[in-house]
């Protein structure tokens, strides 16, 4: 365990940072333990992490007086004398998780022990609006949120925001942000920076969907696995050994970026003005994203000869009433998911595959991918549909706002 003996230690003078290394750890051992499966008395935390009671008393104690932990009661009703319990205490920390989107803006307050303290959402008009407007927005309902939860901005330990796009850590700007106008530009994060300080961290939506699934869905037991959000956008989170996988530039799972689908047939049909495929959209938002997402569907649907008000989910409604035309339509939607499914599947061979987003939950949509899938694929992983709502970005956010606030809490300590 953390006790080392001090004949470990080397003539190279790093022997007196030893006792407050040691000490660190045995703390963030037993903080672990409480925190995953607390209350615990102090034999408890003796006998599961191997450490000495004298020892287990002195790092509770420190972590007692770091506001970190505190007494949560007595056990009764066992033989004996009764033990003093010990769990996290629940405002050692607040944790912001909000969500940017095209239409929505979305933002909960969680403790440090996982209790939602306030959620709230808030609609922001069809995408037009500028990028200062929209993180005005996230202010305001990051101030409403801090109302409900009786706190105030300043004191949240870590905010997350989960928006469309990737860090790009070495230019410090967001990339690839797809149909979220203005996102992509410096002032951007500045404004983001003004507004919520240094305790920031910027998730992309669909990574922090796959947080939200590994700890509240399908993939809570599953160590390699994909989350597949097919919607107003197409991507994907890739969770492997347990651990968010973002790869060497962040773009791990922009699945919308694979050269998939037909963009040749743009420009054809009785509405040529409305499906054709703008080029510079496809270079925006991804070959993948431009046909399968919820517009390339609509566009499939008008080059098909749906007139009137089309959107996707009048398509999968009217192909579950039996029209072929909309048939045919997710038919070759389910066809494109599947083959991107089955690329994703030679690479890093996933266990379970989650579908999610507004065509992703769609019904029946699930079992036409897993049809086109098994035709194409060397091994078949299961596939199953998300059970989480709309929240899902936001409670990835606050999933991982959880992890970086008591890293940054443990770090704290004297």
């Amino acid at each position: 365990m953390a006790e080392v003996p001090d004949e470990a230690a080397s003539a190279s003078g790093l022997s007196a940072a030893r006792p407050a290394l040691i000490r660190t750890m045995n703390e963030q051992l037993l903080l672990d333990y409480i925190r995953t499966a607390g209350p615990y008395s102090r034999a408890d935390l003796a006998r599961v992490s191997g450490l000495s009671k004298p020892t287990v008393s002195l790092a509770l104690a420190n972590l007692d007086r770091a506001g970190l932990v505190r007494l949560a009661g007595q056990r009764t009703g066992v033989p004996g004398r009764s033990a003093l319990l010990y769990e996290v205490r629940p405002e050692a920390g607040f944790v912001l998780g909000l969500d940017i989107g095209l239409r929505y803006v979305r933002g909960a307050i969680a403790d440090l022990t996982g209790v939602v303290r306030a959620r709230a959402s808030r609609e922001v008009g069809n995408g037009d609006s500028g990028v200062r407007d929209r993180i005005g927005e996230l202010v305001r309902l990051s101030e409403d949120l801090c109302v409900q939860a009786g706190i105030t901005l300043e004191s949240v330990t870590q905010t997350v925001v989960g928006s469309p796009g990737v860090y790009d850590r070495r230019r410090d700007v967001i990339t690839l942000t797809g149909g979220l106008p203005g996102l992509d530009r410096p002032e951007a994060l500045a404004c983001l920076r003004d507004a919520f300080g240094p305790r920031l961290a910027i998730e992309n939506d669909v990574d922090a969907a796959a947080l939200a699934e590994r700890a509240l869905g399908h993939g809570r037991d599953i160590d390699d696995f994909a989350f597949v959000h097919v919607g107003t956008g197409i991507g994907m989170g890739l969770v492997l050994e347990g651990k968010l996988h973002r790869g060497a530039h962040g773009v791990a799972g922009e699945i919308a970026f694979m050269p998939l689908g037909d963009i040749t047939t743009a420009g054809v049909g009785p509405h040529e003005d409305t499906v054709r495929v703008d080029l510079e959209e496809v270079r925006r938002r991804g070959p993948l994203e431009t046909v399968a997402a919820a517009h390339g569907v609509v566009r499939a649907a008008r080059r098909a000869g749906m007139t009137g008000p089309v959107t996707a989910r009048s398509v999968f409604e009217a192909a579950a009433k039996g029209d072929a035309s909309a048939a045919a339509v997710v038919a070759a939607e389910a066809e494109m998911v599947a083959a991107a499914i089955c690329c994703v599947i030679t690479v890093a061979d996933p266990s379970l595959v989650v579908l999610g987003g507004g065509i992703g939950q769609a019904p029946g949509f699930a079992d036409a991918v897993a049809a086109a899938l098994a035709a194409m694929t060397p091994v078949m992983p299961d596939l199953k549909v998300s059970a989480l709502g709309t929240e899902v970005v936001v409670d990835g956010c606050l999933a991982e706002g959880t992890a970086l606030a008591w890293n940054q809490l443990i770090a704290a300590m004297p």
